[in-house]
């Protein structure tokens, strides 16, 4: 194992998500949890509730009345989209703290969120898979390069540049320079999260979907979501060049490129919603 491993995993571990998010995983993780005991953990933080009542009341949802309490959004959500949206509005505060002198904190954002509506529009496309699971996968896709860009910068901008100049994915470049790549990293934060092995999957492996076993739908949903979010923030043509698809991502999912790139419109006005209410500091910075 390598020195540059050794900083980087010591730093990942180092980082925590807000208390409140550990009482929710507490409580859902006893199999005799009770809702009212959902709905007290969350409603204990202010500013978790408001973002979680935000949330459920958009667009992203479209429920006819509206949503005041947050018993009511567990009923009607259930508990694992409750989960994954109190997660979603909790990975925030876990990297508050970085500057925007080490990197674009608004842009990664922005980024971040575009890829979690783009998987969660794709997989409403396809039968069988829990579109609200991609919303938070696609959000955490990219989570390892925070980690890096905070220890290892250098490395990190240089893997960045030789990715540009030679137009090669930007993990390959990572596991030539540095020897892994921001999806590993990725992974080894959500394990000592200890978040669901899906999350853990589909970050490690959406890079080259093909080796993901156990989720390989939603891997390739948030590997489909990361190129098309790419190439929508200027980082080439979709599917074409470095933003080509794997294979096996268009026979698991039965998607075509087509299927991606119908969605932007609608992509584009949920991601600027969504960035309104889980992330507001960084959309007005």
């Amino acid at each position: 194992m390598n020195s540059t491993w050794r900083d980087v995993t010591g730093a990942a571990k180092l980082i925590s998500l807000p208390g409140v998010y550990f009482r929710l995983k507490n409580i859902l993780d006893d199999p005799d949890y009770a809702m009212a005991e959902v709905a007290v953990v969350i409603s204990q933080d202010p500013a978790i509730t408001l973002r979680l009542l935000r949330i459920v009341n958009s667009s992203l949802y479209g429920f006819a009345a509206k949503i005041e309490t947050v018993g009511r959004a567990i009923t009607l959500l259930g508990t694992q989209q409750v989960h994954d949206l109190v997660l979603s509005t909790s990975v925030g505060q876990a990297f508050k703290g970085i500057s925007n002198d080490i990197m674009d904190m608004t842009r990664y954002w922005r980024h971040s969120v575009y890829c979690a509506v783009t998987s969660r529009r794709l997989a409403a496309l396809c039968s069988g898979c829990k579109k609200e699971r991609l919303f938070v996968a696609g959000l955490l896709h990219d989570i390892g390069h925070l980690v890096m860009y905070q220890t290892i910068p250098e490395l990190s901008q240089q893997a960045i540049l030789k990715a540009e100049e030679s137009g090669t994915p930007l993990y390959k470049i990572e596991q030539d320079i540095i020897g892994f790549d921001y999806a590993r990293v990725g992974a080894e934060l959500m394990q000592g999260w200890s978040l669901p092995e899906s999350l853990k999957e589909t970050t490690m492996f959406h890079v080259e979907p093909e080796n993901a076993k156990k989720y390989p739908l939603e891997t390739a949903l948030v590997h489909l979501g990361s190129l098309l979010t790419k190439a929508d923030n200027g980082g080439g043509v979709f599917n074409e060049g470095a933003l080509t698809a794997a294979p096996p991502a268009w026979e698991i999912t039965g998607l075509s490129p087509e299927d991606c790139t119908s969605l932007r419109e609608k992509i584009v006005e949920e991601t600027g919603e969504v960035m309104n209410i889980i992330f507001p500091r960084q959309q007005t910075a």
